[in-house]
């Protein structure tokens, strides 16, 4: 073994042992307490807890000083929301599972993120409040703390913002801010929960309920995947298929990295790709529809393409395509071809392809390069015990 993989496998394994969780490299896994309403005081896999009592994230890609849009191997991630303490991130845990926040009782925040659906949930759209389907798929929530841009229309600038929005939607979870905290303040473990999360500062807080669930969301990391393990330097992490749809991916042909640029897989911008309308409803303008910029009609935010195996099928805003062959067959043929006749959007310069130039060969290349992006090693663990359903 040449020394310099020798050296990247020692230090490989000095990031594994912090995924464990705890208070330095190489602690214990963190150990749920007898009491499942004792919040955990360690922090979550691949975070560590400095100076402050707050948790930040470790990853060899912070070994790196190259920036994150230039579409390289080894770059160095964009700054992540951070600074929470294992207590404030373990609430948000239970919040998040919880339908207590909802306003009929009935839905979770997982309901429409669920960790074994990539933290998505397997629909072509939504289903809001009242079993109805809302217009639009549940974006999945992988590394969501290190986006600046929320929603598919990007009109949320924070994770506070972002928790908020499905919680007072009407057609989503239906719920108000003076209902929840009524809610939350009734149960005695939710009581005892946020006073060891934020302290004994009196009633409980819609605020702090965003809060806590932004701290949770900050901690849903995907950043070791086989890719990454090539990227660090272990030649042999990826097959040749792989490695040759990565080439592809990155190639000037297909641009894909433009994009949906590593290490995120995504710039977390704005795009006009001109996607298909779904059939039967009116065309979704995406950031269009809250914006008085007309480039943006047709805009959507990029989304991530880790664990895109994972998250989907349906692939794209509104589950327009069912495979990833098809996704990647859409980009392969001349701009605007799927948008409704005399429908005009300003496409993205990067969408440039008018006529076919990937063979089958290559699509197939990136779809099995995409399969590398797969990691679900930090997939968080449901509550055993939700506050809601204990004895009161």
């Amino acid at each position: 073994m040449r020394r310099g993989i020798r050296n990247l496998a020692v230090g490989l394994a000095a990031v594994f042992l912090l995924a464990g969780g705890g208070t330095r490299v190489g602690a214990e896994k963190v150990v749920s307490p007898a009491d499942p309403f004792t919040l955990a005081d360690q922090c979550p896999p691949g975070f560590g807890l400095v100076e402050g009592g707050v948790c930040r994230l470790a990853s060899l890609y912070d070994l790196y000083a190259s920036k994150d849009d230039h579409g390289g191997l080894r770059v160095k991630l964009p700054d992540a929301r951070q600074g929470f303490t294992p207590q404030q991130i373990d609430l948000g845990r239970h919040l998040f599972f919880d339908p207590i926040l909802s306003g009929g009782g009935d839905m979770s925040c997982s309901s429409c993120h669920d960790p074994d659906k990539g933290l998505s949930d397997g629909r072509a759209t939504a289903m809001g409040h009242g079993g109805k389907p809302l217009s639009r798929r549940s974006p999945t929530l992988w590394n969501v703390g290190f986006l600046k841009s929320l929603f598919w229309d990007g009109r949320a600038d924070s994770l506070e913002k972002q928790a908020e929005g499905p919680l007072l939607s009407p057609q989503e979870m239906n719920g108000d801010r003076a209902g929840i905290e009524a809610a939350l303040n009734a149960n005695r473990h939710y009581r005892r929960m946020f006073a060891q999360a934020f302290g004994d500062v009196g009633p409980i807080a819609f605020a702090q309920v965003a809060t806590a669930l932004t701290a949770f969301q900050s901690t849903l990391i995907s950043l070791n995947s086989r890719y990454d393990r090539y990227a660090h330097g272990d030649q042999d992490a990826m097959t040749p298929m792989e490695i040759k749809g990565m080439n592809v991916f990155r190639g000037f042909v297909a641009r894909c990295s433009q994009c949906h640029t590593p290490p995120l897989f995504t710039t977390g911008e704005l795009a006009v790709v001109g996607a298909p309308p779904t059939p039967g409803q009116p065309l979704d303008l995406g950031a269009g529809a809250v914006s008085d910029d007309p480039t943006l009609r047709g805009a959507f935010k990029v989304p991530t393409l880790r664990n895109i195996t994972v998250s989907g099928p349906p692939y794209f805003h509104a589950g327009q395509f069912t495979s990833l062959s098809d996704a990647a067959r859409f980009y392969n043929d001349r701009r605007g071809h799927a948008l409704p006749p005399g429908e005009h959007q300003t496409i993205h310069w990067h969408v440039h392809m008018q006529k076919a130039e990937l063979g089958e060969a290559d699509v197939a290349a990136i779809v099995a390069f995409l399969g590398a992006l797969e990691d679900e090693t930090a997939k968080p663990q449901r509550p055993r015990l939700l506050p809601s359903k204990a004895a009161p």
